[in-house]
């Protein structure tokens, strides 16, 4: 009986563990709209990245924009299919659709990897003078999306996290799925490769 208590304290850490660290919110302390607090200010755009459920993604954008997070959102993806828009333009078709104005969309069409996504995104924000953000991706990304937006932005770019409360992969309860437990043990193979390497 007590090999199994300790077999569970054991479990609930590593669930525990993995949740918090994989999946950082540094807006969690702030109401819905920002403030004058430093961690709550308004940034200069909202970066969401695509892959996984990108249209979570998206939405958790627009939402953070409609309430006054940043003037700009920034979309960044390639497509899965060849021969279709690219996952950034699929992002700015839901946000055309859901009243934001386009001159307040930027896209960026050929990051087909995390790395490239923070690559290319770079190029926009030295073009638009952007020096903050809000980086928005499903909740087992956000750790590794940051290393590299951090990296690539070498200082330049000061980066906020916020994760994507629960998507079709990813929730509270993702220890509860096989899904759950492949996203969660390989992002942080991921994470630790680009600890060891820099790169995926």
């Amino acid at each position: 009986m007590k090999a199994i208590i300790i077999l569970f304290a054991i479990l609930a850490t590593v669930i525990f563990g993995l949740t918090v660290y994989l999946g950082p919110d540094d807006l969690r302390a702030c109401r819905d709209l920002p403030d004058s607090t430093p961690s709550c200010q308004p940034v200069d755009a909202i970066v969401a990245i695509s892959g996984g459920d990108t249209q979570s993604r998206a939405r958790e954008a627009i939402d953070l924009y409609k309430s006054g997070w940043a003037p700009k959102l920034i979309f960044s993806g390639a497509a899965q299919d060849k021969s279709g828009p690219s996952n950034a333009e699929a992002m700015r078709d839901i946000a055309i659709g859901s009243g934001v104005p386009s001159d307040d969309i930027i896209t960026e069409d050929e990051g087909e990897t995390t790395r490239q996504n923070a690559e290319n995104t770079l190029n926009i924000f030295v073009d638009n003078e952007i020096s903050s953000v809000i980086l928005v991706t499903s909740g087992y990304h956000q750790r590794r999306a940051s290393l590299e937006f951090n990296k690539r932005s070498d200082g330049l770019v000061s980066v906020r996290n916020h994760p994507v409360p629960s998507d079709r992969q990813w929730s509270n309860l993702w220890w509860l799925t096989p899904t759950g437990w492949y996203l969660a043990s390989t992002e942080f193979i991921k994470v630790i490769a680009f600890y060891m390497v820099g790169t995926r």
